[in-house]
C-alpha cells in the first residue's frame, strides 16, 4: 500500500466545543450551518440530522432574534450533536442562547457595544465553560479600517481580529478560537498565514461565500488545501450556496486527499477514454450513490482499463480493471472475473465485506 504523506500540524491550544476537541493534536473538525428558518423547529432539526448523517462534527446555527433564541432551547433538546449559535450585535441574544445550552458562541467582542455588555458576555461563557469563536470577515471589517485601509486587505482582518483578541485577552478569557474569511481565496490564506504565526489559538478555516457548488468547492479546495497542507487549521466549514450536506462531503474530501481525515469510500477512478471496456462514470455515480451511509475508511479503485489499472488496483483494499472480462483485485492481489453487468453488485459486495456490520 502506498506511504501517506505526513503534515507538520502548527502547534495550537485545544478547545472543547460540546464533547469536540478543537486544535492540539485533536483531528481537523469538519462543520457546517444551517439555512431554515432558526424558528421553524421541526424544519431546523431536520437539517440538523441530515448534516450530522452526512458526518459533520459540528453545526452551526443563526440566531437572529430573541424569538429564535426559543426556537434554539427547544431544538438543542432535540439533537445530540454539538451546536454553535451565530449571534451578530445583540449580547442579550448571546447571554440568552449560553443559559440555553449553546455549545459555543460566534461573537464578535467589539461589536456588541459598551465594555459592560462585553464583559457580560464574557463572564456568561466562561461561567458555561462556552468557548467564543471569533469571526473576521472580509466583507465587514469596522469602518476605522476600512478607512484606514481603503479596502479589504489580510492585513485589516489581521488587525481585526487583535482588537477582538485584545479585549478577550485583557477579560483573562482563552477559550477562544479565530477565523479570517474572505471571498477572496489569496487574501484569506494571506491573512491566515499571517495570524498562525502570531498566536496559538485554534483557527476556523473558510472562504467565505465561496459561491455555488461548483465553482465554491474549486475556490474553497484551493484555498483551504494551500492552508491545510502547511499544517494551519483545526476545523473547517466549506461555504456553498448549495444543501449544508454537500459542505460536509466536500470537506470530508479535501480532508482525506491531504491523509488529514479517514472516512468513507476514498474512490480511485480514472477520467475514461475509448480504452475502458466498462461505463467508468456511470459505475463511479452509482458506487457513490449506494456507498454513502459507509463512515469506515476504505480505498476503492475503478480503472476502466489495463494502462493503470492494475497498478492502482494494487495498492487498495477492493480495485476493479477494465478487460475481457474485468479483473476484480482485493488487498492488492487479483481475485476474480467479473463481467459489466454484476459489475456494480460486486464491488460493492466486496466493500461492505471489507467493514464493520455497524456502519453498513
Amino acid at each position: 500500500m502506498r506511504q501517506a504523506h505526513t503534515i507538520n500540524r502548527r502547534t495550537s491550544k485545544k478547545i472543547f466545543v460540546g464533547n469536540v476537541a478543537i486544535g492540539g493534536d485533536a483531528p481537523i473538525s469538519v462543520q457546517s450551518m444551517t439555512n431554515t428558518d432558526t424558528c421553524d423547529v421541526k424544519a431546523t432539526e431536520g437539517q440538523i440530522n441530515s448534516i450530522v448523517e452526512a458526518g459533520a462534527d459540528l453545526v452551526r446555527v443563526s440566531i437572529p432574534t430573541m424569538e429564535a433564541t426559543e426556537a434554539f432551547k427547544k431544538i438543542k433538546s432535540l439533537v445530540s450533536v454539538p451546536l454553535i449559535a451565530d449571534i451578530h450585535f445583540d449580547y442579550k441574544i448571546a447571554l440568552k442562547v449560553a443559559e440555553y445550552g449553546a455549545d459555543c458562541l460566534r461573537i464578535n467582542p467589539g461589536n456588541i457595544g459598551r465594555k459592560e455588555r462585553i464583559r457580560e458576555v464574557v463572564a456568561s461563557a466562561r461561567d458555561h465553560n462556552i468557548p467564543i469563536r471569533v469571526g473576521v470577515n472580509a466583507g465587514s471589517l469596522e469602518k476605522e479600517l476600512q478607512k484606514k485601509y481603503t479596502e479589504p486587505t489580510p492585513e485589516a482582518m489581521v488587525e481585526s481580529a487583535f482588537r477582538h483578541i485584545d479585549i478577550l485577552d485583557k477579560l483573562d478569557f482563552h477559550n477562544y478560537k479565530i477565523s479570517l474569511k474572505a471571498s477572496e481565496v489569496f487574501m484569506t490564506v494571506l491573512a491566515y498565514r499571517q495570524l498562525a504565526s502570531q498566536i496559538d489559538n485554534p483557527l476556523h478555516l473558510g472562504i467565505t461565500e465561496a459561491g455555488s457548488y461548483r465553482s465554491g468547492t474549486v475556490k474553497s479546495s484551493i484555498g483551504l488545501g494551500l492552508l491545510l497542507s502547511e499544517g494551519i487549521g483545526d476545523t473547517i466549514r466549506v461555504s456553498l450556496a448549495s444543501d449544508p450536506v454537500n459542505e460536509v462531503k466536500v470537506g470530508f474530501d479535501i480532508l482525506k486527499s491531504l491523509h488529514l481525515r479517514k472516512k468513507g469510500v476514498n474512490l480511485i477512478a480514472c477520467p475514461s477514454c475509448s480504452r475502458q471496456k466498462f461505463d467508468v462514470i456511470s459505475v463511479v455515480n452509482e458506487l457513490e450513490s449506494r456507498l454513502e451511509d459507509i463512515n469506515e475508511p476504505i480505498d476503492v479503485a475503478v480503472i476502466g482499463c489495463v494502462v493503470n489499472g492494475p497498478g492502482e488496483a494494487k495498492e487498495v483494499s477492493v480495485g476493479v480493471t477494465g478487460g475481457s472480462p474485468n479483473l476484480m483485485y482485493i488487498n492488492g492481489k487479483a481475485d476474480s472475473k467479473v463481467d459489466n453487468h454484476s459489475l456494480v453488485d460486486t464491488i460493492e459486495a466486496n466493500i461492505r465485506k471489507r467493514i464493520p456490520i455497524s456502519n453498513v
